[in-house]
């Protein structure tokens, strides 16, 4: 299938009736805009365990792994649940359990899970304070299952990301590498955002780092823990509960497709 969440695309394997063998030259293959389908991630869907709906592994367009994808999440309980025709889904992760609830008026939320704040976790070189990172700019770190690195800008639309991006991912800093983020704060419950991506490069919206930048805005007291945050592709609202972080946005599902065994077999 075929799916995107505000412009921020995916290919998503259903693996719950036979199981699929996923590599990263799989990945790599598929997600080649050319001569594959394209996406900013891959998602495999398996038969969830221990009373959870499904279980749900991401791997980026460069075929490493992503223990979290936020927007591909919500597109995924989007599809499971008009499947089931529940209002409500299980979900397991690397990140770990996740829940999704249908929100109404063709929205779906996904609870992203609490952020996690301590340098271990997140996790960067060495003990510091996550809230302000020694680089230029003093960028806030959280990590969402991935890493995230905000910077809060005057004008996120006026960042050349193509080449900031990149220069941030790459920062001895994040030994897993991070997603970059730029960030204008709007008002009190508002952010404009723009995102790069490791592993996918510049995206038109990411989940977990509009849950991310809205986390270390809060943090950072530019915000509430309730914002609404928008990206090239969209909008999204974020909501930092007690029980964790609420995301709330569109979904498409674009459409179906078989994988042909001549394109498999082209596959190292």
């Amino acid at each position: 299938m075929k799916m995107h969440g505000l412009g921020n695309d995916f290919v998503v394997l259903d693996g719950r009736a036979r199981g699929i063998a996923v590599s990263a030259g799989l990945a790599v293959a598929l997600g080649n805009r050319r001569t594959g389908i394209g996406f900013d991630q891959l998602a495999l869907i398996e038969t969830g365990e221990g009373g959870a709906d499904a279980r749900l592994t991401f791997w980026n367009a460069d075929g490493s792994l992503s223990a979290a994808c936020g927007n591909a999440t919500r597109c995924i309980a989007r599809f499971l649940m008009d499947e089931t025709g529940r209002d409500r889904l299980h979900l397991v992760t690397a990140r770990g359990d996740l829940y999704a609830v249908d929100a109404g008026d063709g929205l779906t939320s996904v609870n992203m899970g609490q952020p996690q704040l301590d340098w271990q976790e997140i996790p960067l070189a060495e003990e510091m304070d996550t809230l302000e990172l020694p680089i230029e700019g003093g960028p806030t770190a959280t990590g969402m299952g991935n890493p995230h690195c905000t910077f809060f800008v005057e004008n996120a639309e006026a960042v050349p990301l193509e080449q900031f991006g990149p220069r941030y991912e790459h920062h001895p800093l994040y030994p897993e590498r991070t997603n970059v983020q730029v960030a204008s704060v709007i008002g009190p419950d508002h952010l404009r955002m723009r995102v790069w991506e490791r592993g996918a490069g510049l995206t038109l919206a990411s989940g977990s780092s509009s849950c991310a930048a809205a986390v270390a805005a809060a943090r950072r007291g530019l915000t509430g823990r309730k914002v609404q945050v928008d990206l090239d592709g969209g909008t999204l609202w974020i909501d930092w509960r007690e029980d964790g972080v609420w995301m709330t946005g569109p979904t498409t599902h674009v459409c179906d497709g078989v994988i042909t065994a001549d394109f498999l077999g082209g596959v190292a």
